[in-house]
């Protein structure tokens, strides 16, 4: 694959339009923008890193208050999902006599 007359352009564009920014964070405008940069860069780490200590007890409150609003407004769910799951589960130890082989799903915690 040759260098054509684009690639030889793209490179001098982009070599130029680095040349021009490196210029301009040399004055006073340009490192000004550089700390206002930083520091939105370090206060949006800590936001990411709060919340990220806080997921497991987000997630946590989710399934508890989750499950008890299933439960409360549909109170016979739990026995249902676990003769469900039984259904599943005993189709497969009972040694069925076809030669498939249903999927069996992962159990809701």
């Amino acid at each position: 694959m040759g260098i054509n007359s684009k690639h030889l352009a793209t490179f001098i564009l982009g070599a130029a339009a680095g040349v021009a920014a490196h210029k301009y964070l040399q004055t006073e405008e340009g490192e000004k923008l550089l700390e206002d940069l930083k520091t939105k860069a370090n206060s949006l780490k800590a936001e990411a890193e709060g919340a990220f200590d806080k997921a497991p007890e987000y997630f946590e409150e989710l399934k508890t208050k989750g499950s008890e609003t299933l439960k409360g407004n549909f109170p016979d769910v739990e026995t249902f999902l676990k003769d469900l799951y039984e259904k599943f589960v005993g189709n497969k130890s009972t040694g069925s006599t076809t030669t498939e082989t249903t999927p069996i799903p992962d159990p809701i915690s």
